[in-house]
């Protein structure tokens, strides 16, 4: 389970455009769910205020978990009272539910953010129905990519704007092609989980990693999915050349000794790590899932798509990228070029967009943006000159 303001790609979003907000004179407000001993993983700005709501997730019997989730909205009810935000941004499906819920009666404007794609994500009926029958309550809708608009119903399609995330390259930047230090190093980033298609990578791995005896491949993140992970590594033919290395210490830490990037994931919202690593000059791969990657990617200019989900597909084009660094210091040298229309203050501009059209007239102007399983608020405030 993610935690609020943890290594998730929500997070991520929500820590850059609160910092950049509170750096352009806004006064700034995160509320989360979680405890004030949580770690905050990403970094914000100091002058942004941290509000945390301590509450459970919500584990545990049926009853509880509803007592919980009840305790979660009349929590947030109370914090957008108290904040009194001009506009409230919810993040992902359970998140927008409570929050779609908490602002009842209270006059505040709101848009709701998906981060995922709710067509393929494994959650209960109960949210995506609640979510469906909720949805009208929006006054804006904030889709990350063109083909997400598809989940959203019918009748709320005109109140969907479409922002892709922010990217920042990481801090790791990889060394330059011919100071690239042996082994080189094939690099996949996410939470160990199905949706990830970790299993896919490390069987598409195994069937060329003979042929270059010179690579191995990382997977970073943690997840449910470790120790079966761990099992499929173990049993396949390069055993001894592919690693979990989990969670990396500081924010974009896995590209200092990444040669090439490839993103394996049955489905995405908007891969960020797929982006950093385009920011930062990485030659990539991904599948072609739904939704992303084909957004980011043009395939044989700034990187590779491959058929969703397959293996021999994957390999052979994996196989084509380890044998050639010509062919990987043009895709990098591309991809750091195509990454740059995701920068920070593009992005923000196009937010802000939204906030001007839903904002209330001569009033400050803060948002609030709870996200997924542990959830978040953000709240803006613009300071009076």
């Amino acid at each position: 389970m993610t935690e609020a303001l943890g290594p998730g790609g929500a997070e991520r979003v929500i820590s850059l455009l609160a910092s950049r907000w509170v750096e352009a004179g806004w006064h700034v407000s995160i509320c989360t769910f979680d405890t004030p001993q949580d770690r905050v993983y990403h970094w914000v700005d100091g002058r942004v205020l941290l509000l945390r709501l301590d509450s459970s997730r919500g584990d545990g019997a049926r009853h509880r978990r509803g007592f919980e989730l009840f305790r979660r909205v009349f929590r947030l009810r109370a914090a957008l009272r108290r904040e009194r935000p001009d506009i409230v941004f919810s993040f992902l499906t359970k998140i927008n539910v409570l929050t779609l819920l908490a602002t009842i009666g209270t006059g505040l404007k709101l848009a709701v953010c998906e981060r995922n794609n709710p067509m393929k994500q494994a959650a209960s009926p109960f949210w995506n129905r609640a979510n469906s029958l909720l949805l009208h309550r929006a006054d804006a809708i904030v889709a990350q990519t063109m083909r997400a608009i598809e989940s959203v119903p019918r009748a709320a399609r005109g109140r969907v704007a479409v922002i892709p995330n922010p990217i920042v390259p990481p801090p790791g930047v990889p060394a330059p092609y011919e100071d690239a230090p042996a082994p080189l190093r094939l690099v996949a980033v996410g939470r160990l989980t199905h949706q990830k298609g970790f299993d896919l990578l490390i069987e598409a791995f195994a069937r060329v990693a003979g042929d270059h005896p010179d690579w191995v491949l990382d997977i970073w993140g943690e997840g449910p999915d470790r120790r079966a992970l761990q099992a499929a590594i173990e049993a396949s033919a390069a055993a001894g050349r592919i690693t979990l290395r989990g969670v990396s210490g500081v924010q974009g830490g896995w590209a200092e000794q990444a040669s090439a990037f490839v993103l394996p994931s049955r489905y995405e919202g908007f891969p960020n790590a797929l982006g950093e690593a385009m920011a930062c000059g990485l030659p990539v791969v991904a599948f072609d899932c739904p939704y992303g990657p084909r957004e980011l990617i043009k395939t044989g200019y700034d990187g590779m798509l491959v058929e969703c989900e397959n293996v021999v597909a994957l390999a052979r084009t994996l196989a084509r990228l380890m044998a050639s660094a010509a062919l990987r210091r043009s895709l990098g040298e591309n991809a750091g070029h195509s990454a740059r229309r995701f920068a920070v203050d593009r992005v923000a501009r196009q937010w802000e967009t939204v906030i001007d059209r839903i904002a209330r007239p001569r009033r400050a102007r803060p948002a609030v943006a709870p996200d997924a399983a542990g959830g978040s608020a953000l709240s803006l405030r613009r300071r009076r000159q």
